[in-house]
């Protein structure tokens, strides 16, 4: 099985997107959706940004590579009587079924960051988005001091070295690599513009077990405290989230208003 899909496969990331429902469709009030619109979602999960974005009247496509986040999604339109949203499987990498320009607006929040050929999800983004269309990605960003990237930082330091030849996905959170990758898609550089962007995860329950969400059904959380027991640092990792979490936490008792960082890039097509 690709590796990419196993690890995201391997959880039940929809124990996290109830977290992401409200700054999702608060991304999408921003992004100038409309009726009739012909919108892409790349590595949509179960439709934290695809539903919202149907509900305001556009036509979506969402794609994710983890069957069980594309059956919820369609489980999440029937339930809210959506007629004009699919979810499909398919690779971020590789989305030779979708014709040239179909799509207005190509969208990927968080999602397509983590394919493992950067250069081939710019290449395709940019093909099956319009002349006149738009791409917009939220990527989050390296070294940041807020949940996400540190929880990859801290979860990083307890797993073996990735394979030769692995490109981290926190480079998308770079400009100069973002840049690079659309540029070389054949995009102008003044067509590119970048803004930081706070998401928030909000859930009513304390950070303790929002943590215990990542533990057992985020793939690369999952992975990390697997490495973590076989050497007898669980409770270590354990400990270090623990602190990160309830720092990080701008929730009442009991609850979880967690604020998080990240590059928001858009890419206008000529």
């Amino acid at each position: 099985m690709n590796p990419n899909k196993a690890l995201w496969e391997k959880g039940d990331f929809t124990k996290l997107a109830e977290s992401m429902r409200e700054s999702g469709a608060a991304l999408v009030s921003q992004l100038g959706v409309t009726k009739g619109l012909k919108v892409l979602d790349l590595g949509c999960g179960d439709g934290t940004t695809a539903i919202p974005s149907a509900k305001l009247g556009a036509d979506v496509l969402g794609v994710d590579i983890a069957r069980n986040l594309v059956e919820a999604g369609n489980r999440r339109a029937k339930a809210e009587g959506l007629t004009n949203i699919e979810f499909r499987e398919g690779d971020a990498t590789d989305l030779s079924e979708l014709e040239d320009g179909r799509f207005d607006l190509s969208v990927s929040i968080f999602g397509a960051m983590f394919a493992p050929k950067p250069q081939d999800v710019a290449n395709e983004l940019v093909r099956v988005t319009r002349p006149g269309g738009r791409i917009v990605m939220g990527n989050w960003i390296p070294g940041d001091p807020t949940l996400v990237a540190q929880i990859l930082k801290i979860c990083s330091a307890y797993t073996p070295p990735p394979p030769e030849g692995f490109i981290s996905p926190m480079l998308w959170g770079v400009e100069s690599h973002v840049i690079e990758r659309f540029t070389n898609a054949g995009v102008a550089k003044e067509d590119i513009s970048f803004v930081k962007d706070t998401f928030n995860f909000e859930i009513a329950e304390t950070p303790a077990a929002f943590l215990d969400r990542f533990r057992y059904y985020y793939g690369p959380t999952m992975n990390a405290f697997e490495a973590a027991e076989k050497n007898g640092k669980a409770e270590e990792l354990q400990q270090e989230l623990e602190a990160l979490f309830n720092r990080e936490n701008k929730g009442g008792p009991g609850t979880t208003l967690i604020p998080a960082t990240f590059l928001r890039v858009t890419v206008n097509r000529r």
